[in-house]
């Protein structure tokens, strides 16, 4: 029986999260088409087939690798009530950003070809991220930093 090394399970887990944010981005955008204004229906219809693809791509990788695919869950909490065209186009920049994030974890846990699949991934996640939102963040996958650079430096009275 092959032993497995630490960075081989870094990078399985790393697939494996990245898997799950495709899950949840092709359930969101399911969410994001039925909301969404008729102009900006390809734009959805667009994103919705880039996640699927890469989520089936993410499965025959976890498979390669000897793991077993987490599978898709039934449904998923939203962030936010999707009422309108407005609240759809913010639901899908939060999926792109949530998407990027993993991608950048995959990033680091990989080499080579691999690597450059999740790089390609999370530049993706983050130009759809910039059209939905129409703007961009500093650090796309990479929240948290966006959120620290917002907030103010010193304390106001």
């Amino acid at each position: 029986m092959a032993r497995t090394s630490d960075s081989d399970k870094e990078l399985l887990a790393a697939l494996q999260a990245a898997l799950g944010a495709e899950h949840a981005a092709v359930y969101g955008y399911g969410v994001v088409g039925g909301r969404i204004k008729e102009d900006r229906k390809g734009e959805a219809r667009t994103a919705y087939d880039a996640h699927r693809a890469r989520r089936d791509d993410l499965r025959r990788t976890v498979r390669d690798l000897g793991g077993e695919p987490e599978p898709s869950a039934g449904a998923y909490a939203l962030p936010f009530p999707v009422p309108d065209s407005g609240a759809a186009a913010r639901l899908a920049a939060d999926i792109e950003d949530r998407v990027a994030g993993v991608y950048s974890d995959l990033v680091r846990a990989a080499q080579g070809a691999r690597r450059r699949a999740a790089a390609d991934a999370l530049r993706e996640a983050a130009v759809r991220a910039v059209r939905w939102r129409g703007g961009s963040v500093a650090f796309p996958g990479l929240a948290e930093r966006s959120a620290a650079r917002d907030a103010p430096s010193t304390p106001r009275a």
